[in-house]
């Protein structure tokens, strides 16, 4: 008997309440396949570099799922919790009849088992075949051999997923069958008519704490884009004093707007009267002014939500893009000479030869030094220009050392990355950059004409701006200048890099992955404490740069797309189950306009305002918020993102319009059948 009223009040609720059921089973699918990204990548074929980042990858994910799995299950507990106010009429009519508490609480249990096991198995039965395609994702990534793809069951995953669910609707019973035990009868027949109060707070006070709320946030927004260098964005008391800024002000912009929009709109006569915009707008407030608090946190969850999408796909765009133009060679090798140390005799390449290491192997070598400045800073070379670009990055100051190279050594190295050679006059000088906030200042400087003077020589400005170009093998964009001056300059000036730039020999895969294995092995034998004697000898290898790239855009792709689309989940759910919930509640007065001759497509329509104004609500708030918090993301990652941002914010819509915007759908479609029960 009470096996059979728990599977039909299943069906009811499912019928009502699909969402919640849907919502469940996407938190499986999702929880398995991104813990399932350690066996489906197991057995690519992919380099060892690769190999290292990929169990970086999947350990920081795994990480990353605790946090998933309490957001998860806070979600789960918030959407239960709704259930049971739903259902408060239907239990105080089974305690009428004689049910005692205990059955009906067993009946929670058993409803709450069933569902958990049918959302579990689905969940995992879509996830499997989910996973399939984020490995081909993955090997797309990092350029692995599919030919050994085959079909994939991570055991480990699913067992994870068991236990965190099975865990989660365990707490869901217990606290199902304590609220319905602690409810009194009266309050479970009644409970449903009870009316949200419609608070409607004193319009100047509203108006006051409005506009000091915006000053507070314009000042958050000020500090996190323009106020706030790079080094104070990483600062915990800078960041947590910003976070909080933000937090307080939008919990009061959302207090004094819910607070006042029907005072205000009840002065607009004009729209406030028109069809049935007064029913609308009073339903509206008298709710939101109870949800000022989860609105806050939904608008705060979208936006992050917003930025971490945005960021990571401009991120991954603009680094895969970054790697043909910044990585031409297969390898890179420096010297450093430090202050003190004796200039070497011998070549870098002699040096290395002579530790043993075969040259025969490498070809196309272009080599070059790099000078010491002797007393030429920023500061000299930028003047007053250089105040743009010091509150980014700490080695920006006015007396930090510029690096020089002369002009045949620019031109091997313009050669090495596809740049066009230049010439200089004997008093002329150039700079090359591109790490855009300083190459901005120095392009002001060189269009000023700012002169220079290196070596008792005054030199002038042969461009009026710098050439972009990379000065080493590296994904990123950051250099931040290089001087370039005419040979004459240099003939006996202090060396402090020497360095070159080579490729493999070999062309076909298996070859160059031999070789790039016999470079990796010579390092590791001679070079572990990253220097020979008193040189310090560094290596760079386009197959290790590139998979460092692939891996942190895939890592912050993965763990973006993982947090920011359960943030998403979560933020659509509880505002779709409130509505539902609200939506049952209002039946009556739904009722009541078709009694007095309302027709349905007007019904239909001040629903549709209704729940509209609800999900549009946090939205807008949410990416007011994330257009200062992509500037603040572009700021930190400068280096990192050269461009890509109108793609990721492409993407980014798209995914909130297909999730969110799919949440909103539903729960309008749902509402209205509901109303019209």
């Amino acid at each position: 008997m009470l096996y059979k009223l728990a599977l039909k009040n299943i069906k009811k609720s499912v019928k009502d309440y699909s969402i919640y059921f849907f919502t469940l089973v996407i938190g499986v699918i999702i929880f398995y396949v991104f813990n399932a990204l350690d066996s489906q990548t197991a057995m690519l074929s992919v380099s060892e570099s690769a190999r290292d980042i990929m169990v970086l990858m999947n350990t920081f994910l795994s990480g990353v799922s605790i946090f998933v799995a309490i957001v998860l299950g806070a979600l789960i507990i918030y959407a239960s919790n709704f259930m049971i106010k739903r259902r408060k009429k239907e239990f105080g009519v089974y305690l009428t009849l004689g049910m005692s508490k205990r059955r009906m609480s067993t009946i929670l249990l058993t409803e709450t088992f069933l569902i958990g096991v049918i959302s579990m198995v689905i969940g995992l039965f879509l996830g499997v075949v989910m996973s399939q395609f984020m490995s081909v994702a993955v090997a797309h990534m990092f350029e692995a051999d599919m030919s050994k793809f085959t079909f994939v069951f991570s055991g480990k995953a699913a067992v994870k997923t068991i236990i965190f669910f099975g865990f989660m609707y365990v707490v869901v019973m217990i606290f199902n069958t304590i609220a319905v035990g602690r409810c009194k009868l009266i309050d479970l027949l009644y409970g449903g008519k009870k009316n949200e109060k419609l608070k409607v707070h004193n319009p100047v006070l509203c108006l006051i704490v409005f506009v000091v709320s915006c000053a507070v946030l314009g000042r958050a927004y000020y500090l996190v884009t323009t106020g706030f260098s790079v080094d104070q964005m990483f600062s915990p008391k800078d960041l947590v004093k910003v976070i909080i800024m933000g937090a307080v002000s939008t919990f009061f912009i959302f207090w004094s707007v819910s607070g006042s929009i029907l005072t205000i709109a009840t002065k607009m006569k004009g729209y406030y009267l028109k069809k049935l915009n007064s029913f609308t707008l009073r339903q509206f407030s008298s709710k939101a002014n109870t949800m000022v608090l989860s609105m806050t946190v939904i608008c705060l969850m979208l936006f992050l939500t917003i930025v971490l999408l945005g960021s990571a796909i401009s991120l991954t765009y603009s680094m895969n893009s970054s790697i043909k133009d910044n990585i031409p060679k297969d390898l890179q090798v420096i010297r450093h000479i430090y202050e003190g140390d004796s200039v070497p005799e011998s070549g870098l390449t002699d040096t290395l030869a002579a530790e043993g290491l075969d040259m025969s192997s490498l070809k196309d070598i272009e080599a070059m030094n790099v000078y010491s400045s002797e007393g030429l800073t920023m500061g000299d070379t930028m003047g007053e220009y250089i105040e743009s670009a010091l509150n980014y990055y700490t080695f920006v100051t006015e007396d930090a050392e510029e690096d020089v190279m002369s002009v045949s050594d620019y031109n091997r190295l313009a050669k090495v990355f596809g740049n066009e050679s230049i010439e200089l006059g004997e008093d002329e000088y150039a700079v090359f950059a591109d790490l855009s906030i300083v190459k901005e200042a120095r392009d002001n400087a060189l269009k000023a004409g700012r002169k220079i003077t290196y070596r008792g020589r005054e030199l002038s400005p042969a461009l009026d701006k710098c050439i972009e170009s990379p000065f080493q093998l590296n994904i990123n964009k950051c250099n931040a200048g290089v001087i370039v001056v005419p040979d004459s300059l240099v003939e006996d000036a202090t060396v402090r890099l020497n360095m070159f730039f080579a490729d493999y020999v070999a062309d076909n895969k298996e070859d160059r992955e031999s070789e790039e294995k016999y470079i990796n092995d010579f390092i590791s034998s001679h070079y572990q404490n990253d220097d020979i004697t008193e040189w310090r000898i560094f290596f760079t290898t386009k197959e290790v740069m590139k998979a460092g790239s692939v891996g942190l855009g895939a890592m912050a792709t993965f763990v973006s797309l993982y947090v920011g689309v359960i943030f998403l989940i979560a933020s659509a759910a509880v505002l779709s189950l409130k509505e539902l919930s609200e939506s049952a509640d209002n039946i009556e007065r739904f009722a009541v306009l078709r009694r007095i001759g309302t027709d349905e497509k007007m019904i239909d329509r001040a629903l549709f305002k209704q729940i509209g104004l609800f999900f549009f609500f946090p939205m807008l708030f949410a990416v007011i918020h994330s257009i200062f918090g992509l500037r603040a993301a572009s700021k930190i990652l400068e280096i990192f993102i050269s461009d890509g941002m109108g793609l990721a914010i492409f993407v980014t819509a798209l995914i909130i319009v297909v999730i969110y915007g799919g949440y909103f759908f539903v729960t309008y479609f749902t509402s209205r059948r509901i109303i019209k029960g």
